[in-house]
């Protein structure tokens, strides 16, 4: 179940609870006159089956509300209820299927930020792969790609392209192109320095003797499709929010390790695993954005085809809506 927190004028706030109050996917709504006070308004709390969320959310955006007052959208781990049960009934789908596209347009705007604490776990996630590496250790190359936060500005970017939100596009690739680089700046400086002070571990290391991470500098057919299923699943994960299947995601592909691998062998003068890295690096980063502009068309494809016979529900007059089209033009979000 989701729940609603909706401030709205008193006109705006009847309108919304007529239309609430209509639809079978609806419980537990409660209406607060003059409860408000920035902004002034109604309060309206309800909550709603997660498969109806974002159609009932498009209803509300119709009247109006994140304009003259505000909505905010919460989760219920659990709910305890018959009426709750009836709500999901009564809702086409499986809450686990559902995608609440208003929760996936919040979560990757956040995602796509060049900040301070993003550059910093790339170039940490780099620096824990590049150890990995010298060490032939499976396990820091897991925890590398644990760490790297590369994931949300590539989902970030599959989401952009399927909504054709060029702004949002621009803040995912930014991301991606200050974050890696600077990333593989640190493992070739760590490198240098590990060198130049005669570490054991950096004096030792040869490519032909470390045949548990050989594979990040040698992509093959595998790594693409590695890459694409990986992909999907993240996608997924993040629609359906089942974060734990997100970790099986970051530990499959091989985006940091290889971008580190490339720092690395630069620091040694080996252009030809370099540029093993490097092809590493693209098949993963195609693969991962292909597999998650396909799996989030065709979630989008479900939505706007249940969003169209919706549209035709007699219960969106009851708000004042009007039947078979949207009350206004719905400008997609340039953020």
């Amino acid at each position: 179940m989701i729940h609603l927190r909706i401030v709205a004028p008193e006109e705006v706030a009847h309108r919304a609870l007529e239309l609430l109050c209509s639809s079978p996917a609806v419980i537990n709504v409660v209406h607060l006159h003059a409860a408000a006070k920035k902004p002034r308004g109604d309060v309206i709390l309800c909550d709603i089956a997660r498969e109806d969320a974002s159609l009932i959310l498009a209803d509300l955006k119709e009247l109006e509300i994140p304009r003259v007052g505000s909505i905010a959208v919460e989760h219920i781990d659990t709910a305890i209820s018959d009426a709750a049960d009836e709500a999901e009934k009564a809702a086409e789908g499986l809450p686990s299927d559902a995608v609440v596209w208003e929760e996936i347009e919040a979560r990757t705007n956040e995602e796509t930020e060049l900040s301070f604490s993003f550059v910093l776990f790339m170039i940490a996630a780099m620096q824990i792969a590049a150890i990995g590496i010298v060490l032939d250790s499976p396990i820091l190359i897991v925890g590398a790609m644990v760490v790297g936060p590369e994931f949300g500005p590539l989902a970030a970017l599959s989401v952009a392209l399927v909504e054709r939100r060029p702004r949002l596009a621009r803040r995912s690739l930014t991301a991606l192109a200050v974050g890696f680089p600077l990333g593989m700046l640190g493992a070739l400086a760590t490198t240098l320095v590990a060198r130049g002070i005669g570490l054991d571990a950096f004096a030792d290391y040869e490519v032909q003797t470390h045949p548990f991470t050989d594979f990040i500098s040698h992509p093959d057919a595998l790594s693409l499709f590695v890459a694409v299923v990986a992909g999907s699943a993240g996608v997924m994960s993040l629609t359906s929010a089942k974060s734990g299947a997100l970790i099986g995601v970051l530990v499959s592909v091989t985006t940091i390790p290889a971008a580190s691998n490339i720092g690395l062998a630069v620091g040694y003068g080996d252009l030809d695993t370099a540029g093993g890295a490097a092809g590493q690096l693209a098949i993963n980063l195609f693969g991962i954005v292909l597999a998650g502009v396909v799996t989030l068309f065709a979630q989008r494809r479900y939505y706007v085809s249940r969003r169209r016979k919706h549209l035709q529900d007699p219960r969106r007059q009851a708000a004042g809506l009007p039947l078979g089209r949207s009350a206004r033009a719905e400008p997609r979000k340039r953020r």
